[in-house]
């Protein structure tokens, strides 16, 4: 066990992006800044976000990137035929009972479908992140080959640009592309598991935040719920935080719209600001 805090910060557009900046800069003026944690995971939205923390820059001028519409980021809007990806999806978990086989068929699903340019989205990713340099502290982004299914955590040891491990921790499958790296094709880490927390295992305190709630839409073997009672078997401490219902309703139903990015971040900030954590 290692007497320290990692930080896990799960998926869910860009809004999940505007509201775990909110949220994080909320809970550090109230007095419970997480953002020194000795790791954090990011999956998905959450990478972006933790690329963000390693930046440097203060939680403050984070959250100005997502507030102020000079400062944001050119996002490229989602366009989705959300009953087709339903039904996709649905086909792809139709028989459960092997997530790796699972995986494999999103991978198969997010390679065949006609999407933006794979260079287009890179630079989208790009302009998000103040720097495009690791940090020097630990940074573990999840991502999950399209192809094998398997789960892959990216860090500054594993010689890929942080740009391209936030894009394929976000390529979300049948929307955007999947990013190529060392020639293998990757997707977003959240086809794995929304958080990817159980890589988190063996710190003695575990925050984990999750812009999409603590039940996954989509069926998983890495429940949080199951992962959560590992980690405390484990010996670790756990909170969980999720969007309040002031949170939700800025989130909104489309969390792929760049408009819900300013009041996602402002409803995450007031969340924070009157939070206080409890970890059991």
């Amino acid at each position: 066990m290692t007497n320290g805090h990692a930080l896990v910060l799960g998926g869910g557009g860009v809004a999940g992006i505007a509201w775990t900046t909110g949220l994080l800069v909320g809970l550090a003026e109230n007095g419970h800044d997480l953002t020194g944690a000795e790791l954090i995971v990011g999956t998905s939205a959450g990478s972006a976000v933790a690329a963000q923390l390693g930046s440097g820059l203060p939680p403050a001028e984070l959250l100005a990137r997502q507030t102020e519409p000079a400062l944001q980021a050119a996002e490229i809007p989602a366009e989705i035929d959300f009953e087709k990806f339903g039904q996709d999806f649905a086909a792809a978990f139709a028989d459960p009972s092997d997530f790796g086989e699972v995986r494999r068929r999103i991978g198969k699903l997010a390679l065949a479908t006609e999407t933006v340019s794979e260079a287009d989205r890179r630079a989208t990713v790009a302009s998000r992140l103040p720097s495009h340099e690791w940090a020097s502290r630990r940074i573990v982004l999840v991502a999950v080959d399209a192809e094998t299914g398997e789960p892959v955590q990216f860090d500054r040891t594993s010689g890929v640009s942080l740009v391209d491990a936030v894009a394929a921790s976000c390529a979300v499958p049948g929307i955007w592309p999947p990013v190529t790296i060392g020639g293998r094709r990757y997707i977003d880490g959240g086809i794995r598991s929304g958080e990817n927390a159980d890589y988190a295992a063996g710190f003695a305190r575990v925050t984990i935040v999750a812009p999409l709630g603590v039940d996954s839409p989509l069926p998983t073997d890495k429940p949080l719920a199951v992962v959560v009672e590992e980690l405390r078997a484990g010996g670790a401490e756990v909170a969980v935080i999720a969007p309040d219902e002031a949170s939700v309703a800025a989130i909104g139903a489309n969390p792929l719209d760049p408009a819900t990015r300013a009041p996602a971040a402002f409803a995450g900030r007031a969340q924070g600001a009157a939070l206080t954590p409890t970890w059991t």
